[in-house]
């Protein structure tokens, strides 16, 4: 797929000045300005994260009542459910909720909704187990602000609820209303009745919270609760956290990058029993796991009982603190991540059998019979990818359409679901990713109404992907302390992604296919020259001077390590 390129470009002098000013290459100075990290104070704030760094969990309205409710919990020995969610981010906030209140002394449960039978969100069926457990009070985690039913029948039975979110919350209008004053600005949202509803995206004021996952958002309610149980536990469940918010997706930069930093510390010293396991299931125990690795190694395994089978288990293996246990429970969620793998691929086969042509369609809409839901998602992500439009996947049984939408950089799908809402049973989810759920015979309508609202926000450009690249570069600058610069933009994900650089007018030596479709090459400028290696790009032209962006490394190979180009892109110099 043709791709636009982007090139970060600023003053050169500029750029001389602060390589001085923080004692850093041009070249990595001026990958650092083109993630908007501009002055000498903000690069040593980004470059040295610490848990020093982390704010007030009392800025986030709401945590002073639902802790002063916890804390009522505790001094008069109530039982308080945890109501989580079946992913990743929801299964690791439901362990660090569950933790801080069993820490401070309460008798905490937890129920995980099932993916097909009770479907996303806080269910009706927990309030349900809460008045079987004898609870009075419901805490939910990574879901409940759009609950509004179950959030009601909890009032019904006299359980108190606390909801702690970090999903968009519904407007009163799909006009997105704000109310403004001198010193705050209020969206008028819809909200479930509760006693007290936590959830970043609410205050529009303090944007500072917004993107934290929802493990981030219960790390922030266990912080809490140390500062006013004068207690220091809140760090041992940082590991957790970190997992959550890689698997979430969210920005890497501020208290998302010092969470998923201080939790990668954690993670590489193995202190949590159920992450050692999961990290020998996964054949990384000497390996060096850096974050972005977690989405392709634990990350899958843990989402594997949600998508597949029953995902309370996975809780359970979270807070273990039993080897035999915990080992069991790892191989299970090996095999299901097998499994997942197997009915993944066989999912989206069947959704490009049914694309077959992409024509000048803005957004994707697929549904089929049947389809297993729980890897809508993934194959939804995989076709947005390749064709670059908003997708959104259904699985349909008994007349019932309910599957999972991910978007582009250009387009809100959260939003654009809202001005379609009247086509849909429910919904919920962020700007590049939501669930749906509606009848099948409004999918038409659906679709149709989808391919105008994107046809109406994105021009033929905004279809176009972009290769963003931070820095122009000369070969000879890309050397073994550059890597080790780019190093210290760690942990890297989205809105901080690996570096591209990019270098022109390159003379191709020796190009080969190796293994499966890789391209194998040597580029040279002057007299420089290093390795290069282009993954799924042996059908790549090579020929006449070239331009490359690359993501320079280290490859370790037989004992030996030498400096390699990750190719991103080739094209012939202008």
């Amino acid at each position: 797929m043709h791709r636009k390129w982007l090139v970060s470009r600023t003053n050169p002098d500029y750029i001389k000045y602060l390589s001085k000013a923080v004692s850093v290459s041009p070249a990595f100075a001026q990958v650092l300005v083109s993630r908007g990290i501009k002055t000498p104070k903000a690069i040593n704030s980004f470059l040295n994260p610490h848990i020093s760094g982390l704010s007030d969990p009392f800025e986030i309205d709401g945590v002073k009542t639902a802790v002063e409710r916890i804390k009522h919990a505790a001094d008069t020995n109530e039982t308080v459910l945890v109501h989580g969610d079946y992913d990743a981010d929801g299964l690791t906030a439901t362990a660090i909720m569950v933790h801080a209140l069993r820490t401070a002394g309460i008798d905490a449960h937890y129920f995980i909704p099932d993916r097909i039978s009770h479907g996303y969100g806080f269910n009706p069926a927990a309030v349900k187990k809460a008045k079987k457990l004898g609870a009075s009070l419901i805490i939910t985690v990574d879901c409940g602000i759009t609950s509004f039913d179950a959030a009601a029948c909890a009032k019904k039975e006299g359980i108190d609820v606390i909801i702690t979110d970090h999903h968009e919350p519904v407007p009163k209008s799909s006009e997105f209303r704000v109310q403004s004053s001198e010193l705050d600005e209020i969206q008028d949202f819809m909200l479930p009745e509760a006693i007290a509803v936590v959830n970043p995206k609410l205050q529009t004021h303090n944007s500072k919270l917004s993107t934290l996952s929802g493990a981030g958002l219960a790390f922030k309610i266990a912080q809490a609760l140390d500062s006013a149980l004068s207690t220091q536990h809140s760090a041992l469940l940082l590991d957790l956290a970190a997992i959550g918010t890689m698997a979430d997706v969210v920005p890497l930069t501020g208290e998302n990058r010092i969470l998923v930093k201080e939790g990668m510390k954690l993670i590489h010293e193995g202190r949590r029993q159920g992450i050692r396991t999961l990290k020998s299931v996964a054949g990384l125990d000497k390996r060096e796991l850096r974050a972005g690795l977690l989405s392709f190694t634990l990350i899958p395994r843990i989402n594997a009982a949600g998508r597949i089978s029953d995902s309370s288990d996975v809780v359970r293996l979270l807070l273990s603190e039993t080897e035999g246990e915990a080992e069991d429970l790892g191989s299970w969620l090996n095999r299901l991540n097998s499994e997942r793998q197997k009915i993944e691929e066989a999912v989206y086969q069947k959704a490009r059998e049914a694309l077959r042509v992409m024509h000048d369609e803005r957004v994707i809409v697929l549904s089929g019979e049947g389809w297993h839901q729980g890897v809508v998602g993934i194959v939804a992500s995989r076709i947005a990818e390749e064709f670059y439009r908003p997708t959104v996947i259904l699985s349909i049984e008994d007349g019932i359409a309910k599957g999972s939408g991910r978007s582009i950089p250009s387009f809100d799908l959260c939003r654009g679901l809202t001005e379609c809402r009247e086509f849909l049973l429910s919904f919920g989810g962020h700007r590049q990713a939501a669930g749906v759920r509606l009848k099948v015979e409004n999918i038409p309508l659906f679709e149709k109404a989808m391919q105008r609202i994107v046809e109406t926000a994105l021009s033929k450009e905004d279809i176009v992907p972009s290769l963003e690249i931070d820095a122009d570069v000369v070969l000879s600058e890309v050397n073994h302390s550059l890597i080790r610069e780019i190093a210290m933009l760690e942990p890297v994900g989205c809105s901080n992604k690996e570096p591209f650089l990019a270098a022109r007018k390159l003379e191709v030596v020796n190009p080969r296919i190796v293994g499966n479709n890789h391209l194998k090459m040597k580029l040279k400028h002057g007299s420089h020259s290093v390795d290069a290696i282009g993954f799924d790009m042996g059908s790549t032209e090579v020929s006449g001077a070239v331009d490359a962006v690359f993501t320079p490394a280290i490859n370790e190979y037989n004992g030996s390590s030498y400096l390699q180009l990750s190719l991103k892109a080739l094209r012939p110099s202008q």
